[in-house]
């Protein structure tokens, strides 16, 4: 399993950005995919879920409205869009395989809300 991040950055409160993780080495369209967050000094965030095909899709309260995860299964790769970003948003973003988190994951794409 290898699982590639990126897009993360620095950004002002209020921007966007849109990660990205290329996936290879298993069967990325049978694989439920999620997104996690670790903050400075705290622990892994569950961030969201989204089914094998993309039809499903799952939030932490924290970010729902806000925050939309998609794949392509024909590209192998998985994405968060990140709207309205807050400060509290900044951390270390994970791509893993399975729901919740809970599988293998990347190595993480920094993203930096700051003004």
């Amino acid at each position: 399993v290898q699982l590639v991040e990126s897009g993360g950055g620095l950004v002002q409160p209020g921007g966007s950005l849109r990660l990205s993780c290329a996936a290879s080495g298993f069967t990325f369209s049978n694989s439920v995919m999620s997104w996690v967050r670790q903050a400075p000094g705290k622990g892994l965030e569950w961030v969201s879920d989204i089914s094998r095909g993309g039809s499903t899709t799952y939030y932490a309260d924290s970010v729902k409205g806000r925050f939309t995860i998609s794949r392509d299964n024909a590209k192998n790769t998985l994405y968060l869009q990140m709207n309205s970003l807050k400060p509290e948003d900044t951390a270390l973003y994970y791509c893993a395989k399975g729901a919740r988190g809970v599988g293998p994951r990347g190595q993480g794409t920094q993203v930096t809300v700051s003004s």
